[in-house]
């Protein structure tokens, strides 16, 4: 894990590659932000919050995209499907 920062906020954040494709996380204090390949059912199981990005190779595109899906625990804090990966991690920071 590094640590990168983004409009004053500090996040967790890693990448590993796996047959060439890219599997990302950007940890806030309250939840998380993961690219496509991060399953959503399991932070359902465990109760945690996360929004899900796809189609990202960096962690600028990461904050750009569009979430594309949320954990309940994530929904229930105020993230919402539609908005950019930054706000969404800006809601569980």
């Amino acid at each position: 894990m590094e640590t990168i920062f983004k409009d004053g906020l500090e996040f967790s954040a890693g990448t590993m590659e796996l047959h060439g494709i890219k599997i990302m996380l950007i940890k806030g204090e309250n939840g998380a932000l993961g690219c496509g390949y991060i399953n959503l059912a399991a932070a359902e199981k465990f109760g945690h919050a996360l929004a899900i990005v796809s189609g990202v190779a960096s962690y600028e595109e990461m904050f750009a995209a569009e979430v594309k899906a949320v954990s309940s625990a994530a929904g229930k804090s105020g993230v919402k499907v539609g908005m950019n990966g930054l706000e969404a991690l800006k809601i569980m920071n």
